[in-house]
């Protein structure tokens, strides 16, 4: 195992550094080519969310391997790779290991103990799936990290010291008080139907608003989501077809929400419609893919001059990478920003809870077995070859005697045979398990090297055997 991680995230770089390197979506498939076809490269797996992206690697070559990922983060990044390199971090075999499970129970997440990220890292492995990027190693590596963080988060309280980066961020709107006291009868806009957008427009349900929007550059995807609500709605008999919500110009869906006993009032708008319904809202939650400003600071100046004098502040909470809000409403009066970089300093004063120290020894516990099992997995190839090249012996000896003794009976040639095999797996077997055994330990790889040259077993053959495939979705 030769595990190479080459990344950035909201530790090592400022926001201003990390929202000019988000990956643009398409850029991942070329991305993931041109590290497969570096030469230190065998397989590859891209980790890009709004506060990290992070390439995971199986290299040949440490410093080969170290020189190309940053090269490639950097050209598909857009940044130069002199302004990128001081931001870089670069983890390898056990180090790297723990990092990935680190980020998966939420121990290196902007909000400790946040759960989104496992279905990031979920995300990351289907994709790398889907484009044959992912080898044995990433499938491996990926897949116990999903279990490493799901654990954390059954067996531990790591969730009481975190939660959604939408909950944090909306908590930091609402200046302390619970979500749904300040929401509550509030007119919310949600501008995204991804993820994160999901997550927001679901929380404000449940907190109590009165009314929500959804904006989407595609508005079928707008639909499908606001459609998804009802599933936070008492009485679904209403409920109308599965388009459902129609646009804001169309019939709107009019529901009981539970929680509050008030009418929620939802629709779904394209995004040209987002100037147009921003001095209707109260609260502006935005998460878009795009790759420029959705929110001018021109757009929310004149949504404030249009709302009414007894209005609220018009609140924004801006959770894309590169960011959706221009950082000028900071300076507006009549309306409060909050977006990923002010995030990151609320973060940073947040408490750590004790539970934080049980995932700690979690991970460390699961990362010696993960490296005890790859390096246990190396001898395998080894062993397939030797037991192989054992029994092509047995069966070179048998035809050797049968030559010999051509008048010898069937049954007796099968005893014979099948005592000569008993004999080879007897001889092997304790051998073999011992060698598995050791191999699993620190410096374990010598031992398949020994038990080759020992038997002069063929390298290609061994190669064949241990040669890396790269799978679909399993």
């Amino acid at each position: 195992m030769s595990l190479l991680v080459v990344g950035l995230s909201h530790r090592s770089a400022p926001v201003s550094v990390l929202e000019r390197a988000a990956l643009a979506p398409a850029a991942r498939g070329p991305l993931l080519a041109d590290v497969l076809g570096a030469e230190p490269a065998t397989e590859a797996a891209v980790l890009s969310t709004c506060n990290r992206i992070e390439l995971y690697a199986d290299v040949d070559k440490f410093h080969a391997g170290v020189a190309e990922l940053s090269t490639l983060l950097a050209h598909h990044s857009g940044v130069g790779l002199e302004e990128l390199t001081p931001y870089l971090y670069v983890h390898y075999e056990d180090r790297a290991v723990h990092h990935l499970f680190s980020v998966a129970c939420g121990l290196d997440s902007m909000v400790v103990g946040e759960g989104q990220i496992l279905g990031q890292i979920k995300d990351s492995l289907a994709y790398a799936q889907d484009q044959h990027s992912a080898g044995r190693l990433v499938n491996d590596l990926f897949q116990q990290a999903l279990r490493v963080g799901k654990r954390a988060h059954s067996e531990t309280g790591i969730d009481k010291a975190g939660q959604s980066l939408v909950t944090f961020g909306l908590e930091q709107l609402a200046g302390g008080a619970e979500i749904a006291d300040w929401a509550r009868g509030r007119r919310a806009l949600v501008i995204g139907a991804g993820s994160m957008s999901s997550l927001a427009a679901a929380t404000l349900v449940r907190a109590g608003v009165t009314e929500l929007v959804i904006a989407n550059r595609t508005l079928e995807r707008a639909r499908r989501l606001s459609t998804s609500l009802s599933a936070y709605l008492p009485d679904l008999s209403n409920l109308s077809d599965a388009a459902g919500f129609a646009p804001r110009d169309g019939a709107r869906n009019a529901r009981r929400n539970a929680s509050v006993g008030e009418r929620l009032d939802v629709a779904a708008v394209a995004m040209d419609a987002v100037t147009d319904e921003l001095a209707g809202a109260d609260i502006v939650v935005s998460c878009t893919g795009a790759t420029g400003l959705v929110l001018s600071t021109e757009d929310v100046e004149a949504a404030v001059a249009r709302r009414a004098a007894d209005a609220p502040p018009l609140t924004l909470l801006d959770l894309a990478m590169p960011r959706d809000v221009d950082a000028g409403v900071h300076r507006l009066a009549g309306a409060r920003l909050v977006d990923i970089e002010s995030l990151a300093d609320a973060a940073a004063d947040a408490p750590m809870s004790a539970d934080v120290d049980a995932v700690r020894t979690l991970v460390g516990e699961e990362v010696a077995a993960f490296g005890a099992a790859q390096r246990a997995a190396t001898i395998t190839p080894t062993v397939i070859a030797l037991r192989a090249m054992a029994s092509e012996v047995v069966s070179s000896e048998m035809a050797r005697l049968e030559g010999r003794l051509p008048s010898l009976a069937e049954r007796e040639r099968a005893e014979i045979t099948q005592t000569v095999r008993r004999v080879v797996d007897k001889l092997l077997h304790a051998p073999t398990v011992r060698v598995k055994q050791l191999a699993g330990e620190p410096g374990g790889a010598g031992y398949a090297d020994a038990l080759r040259e020992l038997f002069d077993l063929d390298p290609e053959t061994v190669a064949a055997v241990s040669k890396p495939t790269r799978s679909g979705r399993e």
